[in-house]
């Protein structure tokens, strides 16, 4: 056939390597309101809901039983279940209308009414209800630092500058799992050089992250994942309980953490029973708030492909995020994964989240080039951050992070590197060379990295964790040779888990320990002229207005 040429062009953009496909609701191909999704109905007998969303009780699966019991406020539910749709859909966007009288209604959601609010809104008025229903006041960013070889100067370098940039939480992982304990040590190390009062976590197997955690190696977790079907969770010999009674672990022990959920997860693995992702996803928010969790992190997550793959995808996406801040818990609202090789529908993926301004825009954005990202590659990474830099300044809106000088930036990866090469020397860790710390201060890539004996990092983390090292004697090593100021920062952060403050709804720190939370400092929009706007927070709008490269209209040179 002859082509016309237009169409031969276009069939060459890059929006044409991705992939779509058409609804196929009995198989969970549908992002919301599919032909199999109950409607919304309860029933409440002596205190007691004996049917929810036209099941009744004797029907109920572990996840419906779970809901029932600890996720749905009683007391208003039947009220709830009363009032049309439209009108809690409504109240999300409506100025005169607070976050707390919509909270009245949104705790006594069943999934399915829950799901049947969200379908009412489109993007636009889903981007008004985020801005309202933030829990806390500012929004925030979080990142990613990893590289493929799991070399831990890289790591503390890349961590350091990260956090310079603005960044308040930040996530690593391991390419072979038994560098969990190096690349945990290395990302709290680098982050606290980088500005004190970073969180960090390393996202591995559930055991081996609670360990680190409860070593103070780590200070939060997030992949504690739950999903919308029986079969998904007991599949990984999972339950409800089982991950509430893990949420417990973490919070015993002071350490912040979050679920993890998000649409296309049971479609992926196989038992979405003819349900709408938006349903599913439903599901495990009230799990999520059930369980006492402050927060979650969704928004499709790794499984973006497949929302993003169906239409409505990606208002799916973004009505699952205002679904968990309406059940008034954080929300990290993914925008991580790569999924799209078109620039412009990459935008797409975060400009909802972006302008209506989560707890966590990305979860995380790749403080790394994604050839290093051990996540699979993130939407944006450190390619993107002039863009993102420009984006900020030309709508005047928050996307959490801020330009930095090149000098600001090689300081304070050389300063990381060196951290991290003492407290190496001092537990008698394979040497870290100056030829390394050189390297770091510089490095793009691992590929700007001499290569590290990964055998030898292997066997000495296990043998660190066989020795009982915990972050007190990193703390020790930092102080004794020459970083009190790195070390007093790791041990302040270990005193914040003896506090237990940081544990509250959507808690990050500035850098002098002043934690922000839904608690102590509440998103208070109510329409124009309310709520958190960046070109009123004079110290922040000041750095985003401050581009390195812009000119100086009063002494151009000609």
């Amino acid at each position: 056939m002859k082509r016309q040429k237009r169409f031969e062009a276009l069939k060459k953009r890059p929006i044409h390597k991705d992939t779509f496909v058409d609804e196929w609701p009995d198989e969970g191909f549908v992002a919301m309101m599919g032909p199999n999704d109950p409607k919304p109905s309860i029933k409440v007998e002596n205190g007691v809901i004996t049917e929810m969303d036209g099941k009744k009780r004797e029907d109920f699966d572990l996840i419906d039983l779970y809901i029932a019991k600890y996720a749905i406020n009683i007391d208003n539910v039947e009220k709830v279940m009363a009032t049309d749709s439209t009108k809690i859909a409504r109240m999300l966007v409506d100025p005169n209308v607070s976050r707390d009288e919509v909270l009245k209604y949104t705790s006594a959601l069943t999934p399915a009414k829950a799901e049947e609010v969200i379908s009412k809104l489109d993007f636009g008025e889903m981007i008004m209800g985020v801005k309202k229903m933030r829990p806390r006041y500012k929004p925030a960013n979080q990142c990613h630092v990893t590289n493929t070889v799991d070399n831990p100067v890289e790591i503390a370098a890349d961590a350091a500058e990260a956090a310079l940039r603005g960044f308040p939480e930040q996530e690593t992982t391991t390419a072979v799992a038994r560098y969990a304990p190096f690349n945990a040590i290395s990302i709290l190390v680098g982050s606290q050089t980088g500005r004190p009062g970073v969180l960090t976590q390393c996202s591995v197997e559930e055991a081996t992250e609670l360990q680190l955690g409860m070593r103070g190696f780590t200070a939060y977790a997030e992949t504690i994942s739950v999903y919308g079907t029986d079969r998904v969770f007991t599949d990984g010999d999972d339950t409800p309980w089982s991950k509430g009674f893990l949420a417990s672990c973490y919070a015993s022990r002071g350490l912040k953490m979050r679920f993890t959920s998000g649409a296309g997860s049971e479609v992926l693995m196989g038992y979405p029973e003819g349900k709408s992702m938006l349903y599913l996803e439903a599901r495990c928010i009230l799990l999520t708030k059930g369980s006492g969790v402050q927060g979650l992190q969704n928004g499709a997550v790794s499984c973006i492909s497949m929302p993003g793959a169906v239409p409505n995808g990606l208002r799916e996406v973004l009505g699952e995020n205002l679904l968990c801040m309406m059940c008034d818990i954080e929300c990290a609202s993914g925008c991580d994964q790569t999924f799209s090789a078109s620039d412009m529908r990459r935008t797409e993926r975060f400009m909802g989240q972006f302008i209506g301004g989560t707890d966590y825009i990305c979860s995380g954005y790749a403080a790394e080039d994604n050839y290093d990202n051990t996540f699979a590659g993130s939407n944006t990474d450190v390619n993107d951050y002039d863009d993102m830099y420009v984006m900020e300044r030309d709508l005047g809106q928050n996307y959490g992070i801020h330009p930095v000088s090149e000098e600001d930036v090689i300081k304070i990866r050389n300063k990381a590197a060196k951290a991290l090469q003492a407290v190496f020397d001092a537990l008698g860790l394979p040497k870290i060379t100056d030829e390394e710390v050189e390297a770091a201060t510089y490095a793009n890539t691992h590929d700007d990295m001499p290569k590290r004996d990964m055998v030898a990092d292997m066997k000495a983390a296990q043998n660190m964790m066989d020795r009982g090292i915990t972050a007190i004697d990193l703390i020790k090593a930092l102080a004794d040779n020459g970083y009190p100021e790195v070390a007093q920062a790791t041990l302040d952060l270990q005193k914040q888990k003896v506090c237990g403050d940081y544990l509250q709804t959507s808690s990050i720190f500035d850098s002098k320990w002043n934690v922000n939370s839904a608690v102590n400092n509440p998103n208070t929009y109510q329409g124009p002229g309310t709520g958190y706007r960046l070109y009123e927070d004079k110290d922040e709008w000041k750095k985003i207005k401050a581009l390195p490269w812009a000119l100086d209209p009063e002494h151009l040179k000609l």
